[in-house]
């Protein structure tokens, strides 16, 4: 395993690689693709494993960030 410098507040290289990879998959034209799968993996046989997974990873979680605001219903 590679060893990470401390970059501080934050990881930047990380932030790039991330920020490198999302524009790629938006550019490859794959997101509407991938949105119906999630869409069908929620409402079908997924969906009590993902609900699951959701629940382990609020588990770990400080808390909802109040400077986020989410759509009614959710």
């Amino acid at each position: 395993m590679a060893t990470q410098k401390n970059e501080g507040e934050g990881n930047h290289t990380a932030a790039r690689a991330f920020n490198r990879d999302e524009k790629r998959f938006v550019e490859s034209g794959k997101v509407e693709q991938a949105a119906e799968d999630a869409a069908r993996a929620v409402d079908g046989d997924e969906a009590e494993s993902l609900r699951k997974a959701e629940q382990i990873g609020k588990q770990h979680s400080h808390g909802e960030d109040p400077a986020v605001s989410h759509p009614k219903g959710r």
